[in-house]
């Protein structure tokens, strides 16, 4: 029996890209809704590693001139009929490799926002895509980047390793640690406004089942997961601050300066103990993860 795979779209639009993966990228969702204000100004965003464009139309509808891009044909061919059927009329999109982000010249100094949501850890050359990402920046623009949380714990044992020591679609390294994050940024020309997380205890356990269960049909992993997914958004936060657990993914918003010459980067550094400063929330988090009041 053949299965529409846009058959949420049509029901319930751009949320169904959203629904359609594991939890995680509900949380990925919910982390970048807090840091990307809706607009009526048209500015311009780019999404690196789009796959298929839950982000990139989630924003367009947010009043963003939004381009998502991958290397994936397939993935840009449902993202178009997926942007299509949710209205999101401001969403387009483009192949390209993210490391060949620098051959865009046109992109210089482009736009107002990057997303680049759980893509740099597939790079290398993690240095050389900040250093694109800033340069496709607007002075003033912000860039909101997820990646793994260096401390996570696996939720399947694949989360374990072994890495890949080449670039074949899978990850390349383990994730980041606050301080990976403000070396790669520093070097780029950004400042780092804020770290946070996001995905606690309760929402890697739903994703975790929902992987077992989809080795039979990802439909019926799909199906387990729903029922829990309103428990998350109650109980991801308490139950994760309660058990001291790692989440499994960092946030970064960082922020490109509209005069360096003159300007004095906020962020001094991070304290001895691993917490990472939180410029502009005075607050710290502990460096394995603690769920920061921001992620949710």
């Amino acid at each position: 029996m053949h299965i529409d795979r846009h058959l949420l779209f049509r029901i319930l639009g751009y949320r169904a890209g959203l629904l359609h993966g594991d939890t995680l990228l509900w949380d990925r969702w919910s982390w970048l809704c807090k840091r990307l204000p809706r607009t009526a100004n048209g500015e311009k965003l780019l999404d690196v590693g789009c796959g298929s464009g839950a982000f990139t139309i989630g924003a367009s509808l947010r009043g963003y001139d939004s381009v998502g891009t991958s290397w994936s044909h397939a993935d840009l061919e449902a993202a178009t009929i997926r942007a299509e059927l949710s209205g999101a009329k401001r969403a387009k999109f483009l192949q390209l490799d993210a490391r060949l982000l620098h051959e865009q010249k046109q992109w210089s100094q482009h736009f107002d926002v990057l997303l680049c949501l759980e893509t740099v850890e597939h790079l290398l050359d993690d240095a050389a895509l900040f250093r694109s990402m800033a340069a496709c920046l607007i002075p003033g623009g912000r860039l909101l980047l997820t990646t793994p949380n260096f401390l996570y714990r696996a939720i399947s044992k694949e989360d374990n390793g072994p890495f890949q020591r080449e670039e074949l679609g899978w990850h390349v390294r383990r994730g980041y640690t606050p301080s990976m994050l403000w070396e790669l940024c520093r070097e780029a020309g950004l400042w780092i406004e804020e770290i946070s997380y996001c995905s606690g205890w309760f929402s890697q356990k739903v994703t975790g089942l929902m992987r077992r269960v989809s080795v039979l049909h990802p439909w019926l992993g799909w199906g387990v997961s729903l029922p829990f997914r309103p428990g998350i958004a109650l109980l991801d936060r308490w139950i994760t601050r309660f058990l001291d657990w790692p989440s499994f993914s960092i946030g970064l918003v960082a922020y490109k300066p509209r005069n360096l010459a003159r300007a004095t980067p906020p962020l001094q550094g991070f304290p001895e103990d691993g917490a990472a400063s939180l410029t502009g929330l005075g607050r710290q988090e502990k460096a394995k993860g603690g769920m920061a009041e921001t992620a949710f």
